[in-house]
């Protein structure tokens, strides 16, 4: 029997935080215990955000928290030539289509709808798609992707989970209200997620699925923040014929006001608490791991 592969799949795009920390820590303890395998993976899709200090302090940070990993490292940017097939795949069978609303014009439909009744948001509290691209003649779609307009690749969520029909994943962590167990999968409550875009054949949801498949992942362990991600995960998996892992979610490490640490609101940086004379056995005591 082939040895269990865990993976640590970080953006360069901020330094890692202590959530980081416990994620990392996480999978490496566990695919220790288990005589498995620890991947890290760059997810780097993002040119606009993503840079190369923030990547080269990944390495650091981690080399510093006494985690190894095997090589190659597989980064995200470059390996557009598997989200793009798995993208035909899905145009294929006819469950994508192109939408060209700008954000602006995407707020101003969910404004117009709301005048009537609050419109519906995904688990992330962000309005499902509100467009009508999903219905647009063909000629007008192959008119304006023609001209070179900007546009996005969505998945005809629809179609999709009749397609693919009751789906579930094996959930061996908790989810934000405990769930645990068989969990029941509903990806009809993100709407028709972005698969892609003109400049980008992959986006995030798309391109985790195909990398942990491509890489033989067979246990992803991550933060409770994308418990409900994994039923858009599943829906790809099923429609893409791939074997889905199983999933550990884990608690999150909160700040002082009870919000999620996040790079977007700078918080701190593991290489700050190393600059403080913190050392790796503190990082784990700060996050709940046995030293």
């Amino acid at each position: 029997m082939s040895p269990p592969v865990f993976r640590f799949a970080p953006s360069p795009n901020g330094y890692l935080h202590l959530g980081h920390a416990l994620s990392a820590l996480l999978n490496f303890d566990m695919a220790r215990r288990a005589g498995g395998r620890l991947l890290l993976r760059i997810e780097d899709i993002d040119a606009a955000r993503c840079r190369p200090e923030y990547e080269a302090a990944i390495y650091e940070d981690l080399s510093w928290l006494g985690i190894e990993w095997e090589e190659p490292v597989r980064r995200q940017s470059q390996h557009f030539v598997d989200y793009h097939k798995a993208l035909q795949q899905l145009e294929a069978m006819r469950l994508t289509f192109p939408s060209f609303e700008t954000r602006s014009e995407l707020a101003r439909l969910v404004s117009e709808r709301e005048s009537h009744a609050r419109w519906p948001r995904d688990p992330d509290g962000v309005p499902v798609y509100p467009g009508a691209a999903r219905g647009m003649a063909a000629a007008e779609q192959e008119a304006r992707l023609a001209r070179g307009e900007p546009y996005a690749i969505r998945l005809d969520m629809r179609a999709a989970t009749e397609w693919a029909g009751a789906l579930r994943w094996t959930e061996i962590g908790t989810g934000p209200s405990s769930e645990t167990g068989e969990i029941a999968a509903e990806p009809e409550a993100w709407g028709d997620v972005i698969l892609g875009r003109k400049d980008v054949p992959g986006s995030y949801h798309l391109a985790v699925v195909v990398d942990d498949a491509l890489q033989g992942v067979t246990h992803v362990i991550r933060g409770q923040d994308l418990f409900w991600s994994t039923a858009v995960h599943r829906v790809l998996q099923a429609l893409l014929g791939l074997s889905p892992p199983v999933y550990h979610h884990h608690r999150l490490i909160l700040d002082a006001d009870g919000r999620k640490l996040a790079k977007s609101t700078q918080s701190t940086g593991l290489r700050e608490l190393r600059a403080a004379g913190l050392t790796p056995r503190d990082i784990r005591r700060l996050v709940g791991l046995p030293g």
